[in-house]
């Protein structure tokens, strides 16, 4: 195969025995690879029903055809399971160096199951693999862990591991690759400590063959060249402030989350936005594998209370731990961010749930003597030290691990969790950004603007600017985003592609430049409709995982806040998010019934209808 390395490695960990099998063609080009790979899979293999901590939950690491390749971006890998944070499906994404590795020593994706009796790890050294013994991993930090681990395997190895937080299956533990890459949400990290498996350790020495390597080269030196000239030009400025440059517009454009998603605005924000961070706090940039934007933030702080050096933090993790906590102290924020790195959790999930904290002790409904300390808006102090004790599961932080859902359910007051099938929302402001709305409701894993991420159009103009504030007409647009996002993660490209790729183009946005790098990598020749069905088909068929795992209509919801409490602030003053309005035209565009349920015609149209049931 070309593009594919075509082999995938099963893993029993309860019997501590490896298979390769062969990556079946058809399969592959039906679903591409990385998120497609990894909901065929769990489709055919997985009880939807299963309890995700349990031994007899899956999970799948998979790679892209263009993952490796030089394609610019070409840098990712998914991890997929079942959360334990929302009982949905997840597709945590991840960047860095260990998917080219992974790729490079021969497999496409990697098949866990079962329950190892003691911690290990797996070795895979030029597609030999091997299980070996972690005892004296477990416990250590991410950090620790990879150092370690590339001391005794090779010092070229690439690793992704867990720490302490998934070995104390905090729900919203991540896997860390690269020390501090994240494959961040729903719990995969979790799932991992669950199986009693630290670490992957890789080294790969293959090459990816390419279906025709000069046609790949010419068309990569033209994007390239796109890339370069667009790098400083494009409204998100990544190469020179990183994702941290998005916290002015949001402020500007009345959707940056604070206080617990009370407002729009927030005051400190000049304290905390990505030229703030630039100019104080860089050291260098830092770009993943084939990447010309060089959007990773390499930072140092020199503070006797909050300094240290890592890598971070993005604007998801300064709008979650700074303006939604009212938190104007950077440092502090950094801080917690390389805490968050070091003990493997999800930074959104954690500073949105020390947020709603905040607001709990406000209201009255949690006491302070439970908390351990006083508790704040503006708090950078327990801020940093409340993420410290979640990963360790340690005092409050025993509670905090659980998710902002289930902390404020055990207040009595669920509606204080902002959150969409438990999983707590990026910094996007809905009321503000009205497909937003839309796509966290209906996003697979919940709460999540990666797949699929409206907020391009409606905020940033790419590839046109549409009106925020607008409802009517979104479902449509939404539903082609999330249909590009899953041809992106499934190729192996990050979301970023797009951003380049696609700036100045006109609304419609077909994947052509990935069409043309598929067609050159692997051969497949995909039509132009065969790729943007293998992208509808990735969608329904996480659907179709759902809508087993018991999930429909009543679960595509927005908390009461953001769709009957007007907005108080900013230039979206006033208004609400009008989701219910949004999915029934929503449902029509995915050919899904008025309940959310993936029709018969719809299942059979793409290929779907015959899949065995797990």
């Amino acid at each position: 195969m070309n593009g594919w390395m075509g082999k995938i490695l099963r893993v029993d960990l309860t019997r501590g025995e490896m298979r390769e099998m062969p990556l079946d063609r058809d399969v592959a080009k039906d679903y591409i690879g990385g998120r497609g790979l990894g909901i065929y899979f769990l489709n055919r293999e997985l009880d939807p029903d299963c309890e995700p901590l349990a031994p007899d939950n899956l999970l799948v690491m998979a790679t892209g055809p263009l993952t490796g390749t030089g394609a610019p971006t070409g840098a990712r890998y998914m991890i997929m399971t079942k959360s334990p944070l929302t009982g949905a499906i997840t597709c945590s994404n991840a960047g860095g160096r260990f998917p080219t590795e992974l790729k490079r020593a021969g497999f496409d994706g990697l098949i866990f199951a079962g329950q190892a009796k003691r911690p290990v790890y797996l070795w895979i050294d030029n597609g030999q693999a091997e299980l070996r013994d972690a005892a004296h991993l477990w416990g250590r930090s991410t950090h620790s862990a990879t150092d370690m681990l590339r001391e005794e395997t090779d010092p070229r190895a690439r690793v992704a591991c867990i720490g302490p937080a998934g070995e104390r299956l905090v729900r919203f533990a991540a896997v860390m690759n690269d020390k501090d890459r994240a494959a961040g949400r729903s719990g995969v990290g979790a799932v991992m400590g669950s199986k009693n498996l630290k670490a992957v350790a890789v080294r790969g020495r293959g090459q990816i063959s390419l279906a025709n390597p000069e046609r790949f080269k010419t068309f990569n030196q033209e994007i390239l060249g796109r890339f370069k000239a667009a790098n400083k030009k494009t409204p998100l400025g990544l190469t020179v402030n990183g994702t941290a440059g998005v916290v002015i517009t949001t402020q500007h454009l009345g959707v940056l989350p604070t206080r617990n998603w009370q407002q729009g605005t927030f005051e400190g924000w000049e304290q905390i936005h990505g030229e703030t961070l630039t100019a104080k706090y860089l050291v260098r940039n830092k770009a993943c594998y084939a990447c010309p934007i060089g959007c990773g933030r390499i930072t140092r702080v020199e503070d006797d209370v909050f300094g240290g050096e890592g890598e971070g933090p993005e604007y998801e993790t300064i709008y979650a731990m700074g303006a939604n906590c009212m938190i104007d102290n950077l440092p502090a924020i950094i801080k917690a961010n390389y805490i968050c790195n070091e003990l493997g959790l999800d930074t959104i999930t954690m500073g949105a749930t020390i947020a709603c904290a905040m607001e709990l002790v406000e209201r009255g409904y949690l006491r302070e003597d439970i908390v351990g300390r006083p508790l704040s808006w503006g708090d950078a102090a327990a801020l940093v030290e409340l993420t410290r004790q979640t990963g360790y599961r340690e005092g409050f932080g025993d509670r905090l691990a659980e998710g902002s859902y289930r902390l404020a359910e055990s207040c009595g007051h669920p509606e204080l969790a902002m959150v969409s099938k438990k999983q707590e929302f990026p910094g996007y402001e809905p009321r503000g950004a009205q497909a937003m709305g839309l796509a966290y409701a209906t996003s697979p894993i919940g709460g999540s603007h990666m797949r699929g991420d409206p907020a391009y159009f409606e905020l940033f103009g790419i590839p046109e600017r549409v009106d925020p504030l607008q409802w009517q007409g979104k479902a449509r647009i939404t539903k082609d985003f999330q249909d590009l996002s899953a041809i992106i993660d499934a190729a192996g490209l990050c979301i970023f592609f797009a951003v380049r790729n696609l700036a100045g183009k006109q609304l419609d946005v077909p994947p052509i430049g990935i069409l043309e790098y598929l067609n050159a990598a692997t051969g497949a020749d995909y039509a132009l409709e065969e790729l943007i069905q293998a992208g509808e088909r990735i969608i329904t068929a996480e659907r179709r995982f759902l809508t087993r795992a018991g999930f429909s209509r009543r679960d595509d919801t927005l908390p009461e806040r953001l769709t009957t409490e007007p907005l108080p602030d900013g230039p979206a003053k006033g208004m609400v998010c009008h989701l219910e309005a949004m999915l029934d035209e929503y449902y029509r565009e995915q050919n899904w019934s008025a309940d959310g349920i993936p029709t018969a015609e719809r299942l059979a149209q793409l290929g779907l209808a015959g899949e065995k049931d797990a």
